[in-house]
This record gives C-alpha cells, structure tokens and sequence, in this order.
C-alpha cells in the first residue's frame, strides 16, 4: 500500500508542476481537454437545464391548480407539456449521465483522460448552441413546438418555425450524444489499466459501454425521423401526410424504435451508479455481478423488440399487440435479476445510511413502483384504457424522476469528495432526500388514480372530479422544485467552495475503486501511469 501512496503523491507533485502552464479563466473552460473539466460543465449545463424545465413543469402544476383556465392559454400551455419533455430528456438526464461518465470513467479504469480529448470538447460547446436553440423557439412565430415531446406527425407538420428550432436543437444533440457515445467505447476497451479485465470493471463503466453502444444505434433513427417531418414541412414530400399517400401512424414506429431504447439510455447509467453505491454502504462485494453484466445487457437487446408497446390504441393486429406485450414482460425479468442482485447485496450487510446510500434505496423503492406500473401498461388491454392519461405519466415520472434523478443525486454525494474534495453536507443531504422523496411521492402518486378515473394527460382545463388530486399534486410540485433550489444553494455551492469538512482519499469506509486511491479533489492529472496489478488489488478489484 505504501509504494501506491509514494506513487500518488508523486503524481501530486508532478500535477503542480502541470498546473503551472495550463490555461486560467476562461480559456480553462473553453479549451477544455481534461475529462474532469468536461465532466464538470456537463454537470453545470444539466443542472441548468433540470431547473429551466423544472419551471415550466410548475407552470404546468400552476395552470392545473385548479379546474377552468387560469394562468396560460392552451396553446401555450402545450407549448410548456412539449419543452418541459424536450429539455428535460435532452439537456437535463442525458448530459448529467455524459458528465458522470466524464468524471468516472477515466478515473475509475485507471486511464488518463478520456480517448479523445478534442472531441470531447466539441461534443460539449454543441450543448449550449442547441440549449439556445431549443429555448429560442418560444421567440418564433407562432411560439415554441406544441405537439407533445414526442413530436407526432401531422400535428407537427402544421406549426410554426419554433419546430423548425427544435429539429435543429435536436440534431445537435444526437451528434453530441454520439460523438460522446464513441469517446465512451474507446476510452473503455482501449485505456483499461493492464489486468482489469472487462469482468473486473466497476458496474458503473458496463452501463456506461452498453448505453454508448445504444446511443450510436438509436441517434440515427431520430435523426431519420425528424428529418422527414422537416422535409414534410418544407420540400414537399408526404413521408407521414395521409392526403400524399402517406402514413402518420409510420412516424411513431419510427420515433419509438429510437424512444424505448432511449428510455434505457436515461436509466442504465442509474443502474450503474446505485450498483457502485449500494456494496459500499453495505461492507460487501455486489451480488451477482456476472449476472448484473448480462441482465444489463439483455435489457439492451430486448428494449429494441419492444417498441410499438407505446401504440397499442394505434389499431395493431392482434398478433403485433401480443408480441409487443409479451416482449415487454420479458423485459422485466432483467430488471427484476438486477433489483434482487442489489436488495441480496444489501442483504447480511453491515449497512450504515449516509446520504449516498439513502438516494439508493429510495431508488430501488421508487424505480420498484415505477416497474410494476409499467408491467401493467404492457397488458394490451388494460393500456388501452389506460393510453394517453395521467397514468403514463405517472409511470413514466416514477422510472425518469424518481430512477434516473435520484440516482445521479446519489451519485453527486457520492462522488462530491472527489470532484471537490470537501465532503457534501451530511444533514443538508438528508433534509434533500427526505423533502424530494415525499414531495415527489405526492406529486406523483395521486396522477395513478387521476389517470385510472380519465384525466387525460396535456390538457390545461379539466372537469372538476379532478381537482382534489390535481391540487395535491401541484402542492408536491412546488416542495419538490423548492428542494433542488434547496440542493443548490445549500448543498452544490457550498461544497464547492471548499466550506465543510475536507474529504479523504477514501472518504467511505466500505468504497472500493481505482478512484478512491487518487487524491481528494482529483489532481487535474491523474494515472499518468496506468496502475499495476498491486495498486489493482489495494483497491480491492
């Protein structure tokens, strides 16, 4: 163990030496090459994004307070459903998760930097041009794009140049998320220190390889999709307007071969991060990690068969409807392999609940129901009635909100030591857990029964058996915004400006990792020699 210190703080020494003819200030930010530095403005820019998406969802709440119209029109109130969806998908999930691969990754496999450096550059200053892009479109004529964040077809083939933005914005940020997607691979199966094979590596880098490789597939096809709806609109074609001869109902088979992948995408990365958190706050290695390999893998393959679940009231045959309801079951046997792997590791341990752990378990608790919801909606039959409603959108906030966000606020206060080599504050962590998981749970959990009585889901009015729930939820909708301001101000900043209790090497007693043997805060160069296979097996891999 001593010779890997020495070596350390060599590398420490050497940094200082480094730090002297980089860049300072601006050109830091904007010439950026080393991964942390990347990772860091990933993190910045989702964060944003969460909070400008965060706002139109309560204004969403706002107009739904109460039944009649109040506040919005309803145009502009689709408006808000479709870049509430939009920005929170695209500029908040998917850019956390890359600003975590960003950090992590390098680190955690004992590599450098990531495999290309430039490029991981670019692919992040395309974010904010699109960010202003997007965001721009509500300054078109006719306001920003009003047709759901799904986009369908002919509803998109009649609005203003706002859609027109959104296209765009949306084109940029597939060329990042593959861009991204390819310095993932690379980085990943060439940079591996020498002997940590592909089944030695942290679970956090196979959800990360396996998301890349969804992300260069599925890109493409909304590219595809999105492209015709533009040629549509402006070069006379008639690939989804029925009066050309062509089909509406083709544009959702092709948003949805990208959708549910992309569903996946935004929740494999959470698996890895709670698959990294939970052996550490329990003192035990992850049960079944072969098996966590391959479930995450099937996942992948199987989330490619399973599209057209999302248009069971589209008027399939009824051989396609059973097909697509028993391929969604079956997915749900991975998923299950993965939460019995994560509660059986938890299970004999010597568990302690620091705020890290607590995120993990919500996580498991949360992401549970949101399964088990979406395990109902692969019955034909029951979607059917269900289709459209505030159920969907329950569900699909139960898996997004409460799987992907939580577990990347987990991994924040995971990871925070090394990112700022203060430790987040361990109460303030815990006021945030506490009022996010209650404030979610009564937000969303009322939608269930609003969705099962009719509600249908991006409509501003409503009759007035709805009002009770609705009222409920936009309560919890307005603690819940209130508890990531809170996070913000309370928790981010003040760790980053180094106020709290300066962290370890290895803050966590039970945190195994190549990251946890290089200083708190991450010198901005790290393994400038790959770890041999004794610093491999001091780190517990």
């Amino acid at each position: 163990m001593s010779t890997v210190s020495t070596t350390h703080e060599h590398d420490h020494a050497h940094d200082h030496a480094h730090d002297d003819h980089m860049p300072h200030g601006w050109r830091r930010w904007l010439f950026a090459t080393n991964h942390k530095d990347i990772g860091t403005m990933y993190l910045i820019f989702s964060f944003v994004s969460l909070l400008a998406g965060g706002v139109m969802a309560l204004g969403i709440r706002l107009e739904l307070f109460q039944p009649g119209l109040q506040y919005l029109r309803p145009e502009f109130f689709n408006q808000l459903t479709t870049m509430h969806g939009l920005i929170m998908v695209f500029g908040a999930i998917m850019p956390a998760f890359v600003g975590f691969a960003n950090w992590m990754v390098p680190l955690q496999i004992g590599a450098s930097d990531m495999a290309f450096a430039r490029m991981n550059n670019f692919s992040f200053w395309i974010l904010p041009v699109a960010g202003c892009l997007l965001f721009g479109s509500f300054l078109a004529p006719g306001g920003a794009p009003a047709g759901g964040w799904t986009l369908y077809a002919p509803l998109t083939l009649q609005m203003g140049p706002g859609l027109d933005m959104a296209i765009f914005a949306l084109h940029l940020l597939g060329a990042s998320s593959i861009m991204g997607s390819i310095n993932i691979i690379v980085t990943i199966l060439n940079m591996r220190a020498p002997g940590l094979t592909l089944m030695k590596m942290p679970m956090f880098c196979w959800t990360w390889l396996i998301t890349a490789y969804l992300l260069i597939a599925v890109m493409p096809v909304l590219a595809g999709a999105i492209t015709m709806v533009l040629t549509d609109r402006h070069f006379g074609t008639s690939f989804f307007s029925a009066v050309g001869g062509g089909d509406p109902i083709m544009f959702q088979h092709i948003f949805w071969f990208f959708g549910h992948p992309e569903v996946y995408i935004m929740i494999l990365p959470a698996f890895g991060i709670v698959s990294e958190i939970i052996p550490a706050f329990s003192r035990k290695r992850l049960f079944g990690y072969s098996s966590m390999v391959y479930a995450t893998s099937s996942i992948a393959i199987l989330s490619f068969i399973v599209w057209a679940h999302h248009m069971f009231a589209t008027g399939m045959p009824v051989t396609g409807q059973l097909f697509f309801m028993y391929a969604t079951m079956l997915i749900a046997v991975p998923t299950g392999v993965k939460i019995f792997n994560w509660v059986a590791t938890m299970w004999k341990g010597s568990m302690t609940f620091e705020t890290p752990m607590l995120w993990s378990v919500g996580f498991i608790f949360v992401f549970t129901m949101g399964g088990f919801t979406g395990l109902i909606l692969a019955l034909a039959p029951i979607d059917i009635g269900a289709q459209d409603t505030y159920y969907v959108v329950a569900h699909f906030h139960y898996v997004l909100v409460a799987g992907s966000l939580f577990a990347m606020f987990g991994g924040f206060y995971y990871w925070c030591p090394k990112w700022t080599g203060y430790m987040a504050n361990e109460f303030r962590g815990k006021v945030h857990f506490w009022t996010s998981m209650i404030f979610f749970n009564i937000t969303f959990f009322p939608m269930h029964f609003l969705g099962l009585a009719g509600m249908p889901r991006r409509y501003a009015d409503y009759p007035t058996q709805f009002a009770d729930f609705n009222m409920l939820a936009s309560i919890g909708a307005l603690g819940f915004g209130l508890s990531q301001v809170y996070f913000l101000v309370f928790v981010v900043l003040p760790a980053y400006r180094g106020e709290g209790v300066k962290a370890a090497m290895n803050p966590w007693d039970g945190a195994k990792g190549l990251e946890w043997t290089v200083p708190s805060p991450a010198p901005h160069h790290t393994f400038e020699t790959p770890p041999n296979e004794k610093e491999l097996h001091a780190a517990g891999i």
